[in-house]
């Protein structure tokens, strides 16, 4: 420690700071972390000369939770001072990645194998989104994922979507199988009656052409709720 005070003597302060905290990172890795921390470790690379410790926590405050920080609107992070577009791009890039992981997981193998996966994939990819997404996953005959595409992207409590252009695009693509995903930006995942209905009228077209709709997953900030799981499938 004698030397790394040394090291830092004369420096401000968030230098020696920086320093512990990556050390802290190496030697006992994230779990050893708050969360304020490793969103620290993030900042420091986009923000090379400013003590970051309180924009992570102001960050934490307004958006609720590390994976939010990540995920929130490029317009809503640029409101606090001190983030730019670099700070902006990092915290993406992070989202990115972690998108990647968990859509990595999911291809190539059984999807109704690996449905934990899919979830995570799914909550990632949209449960912190500002406005309602509908996606689908397009499986074929031994449930694999083909691809995986956003079909409509709405307003904050609405997206439109077409049981033709559903059925249409899953023909197109030789999928025997589908999941339908969308999100609720209010945080709550409970289904309302229009998308009830709206299942229900995909299911009957995808039944008449003998693809089969596994399920309907709404995905939000406070879990995931499964059509098939509440007995609407």
């Amino acid at each position: 420690m004698g030397e790394l005070k040394g090291a830092t003597a004369g420096k401000p302060h968030y230098v020696g700071h920086r320093e512990r905290l990556r050390q802290k990172f190496r030697e006992s890795g994230p779990d050893a972390l708050h969360d304020y921390e490793l969103l620290e470790l993030i900042l420091f690379r986009a923000i090379p000369r400013r003590d970051t410790k309180p924009l992570a926590k102001d960050l934490l405050a307004r958006f609720g939770s590390f994976a939010e920080v990540i995920a929130a609107p490029d317009h809503l992070l640029m409101e606090f001072p001190g983030v730019k577009q670099a700070v902006v791009t990092e915290l993406k890039l992070i989202h990115a990645a972690a998108a990647k992981f968990a859509e990595d997981r999911v291809k190539d193998r059984p999807v109704l194998s690996s449905w934990n996966s899919v979830i995570d994939y799914c909550r990632t990819s949209m449960a912190f989104n500002d406005i309602e997404q509908f996606r689908i996953l397009f499986l074929d005959k031994k449930n694999a994922l083909i691809t995986d595409e956003v079909q409509q992207t709405g307003t904050v409590d609405h997206t439109p979507v077409y049981t033709r252009e559903v059925v249409k695009r899953a023909l197109e693509l030789s999928a025997t199988a589908i999941i339908m995903v969308h999100n609720h930006p209010s945080g709550d995942p409970t289904p309302s009656r229009a998308d009830i209905d709206m299942t229900q009228q995909v299911s009957d077209a995808c039944e008449r052409l003998s693809i089969t709709l596994h399920d309907h997953i709404i995905v939000a900030r406070n879990g995931h709720t499964s059509f098939k799981g509440l007995g609407l499938i």
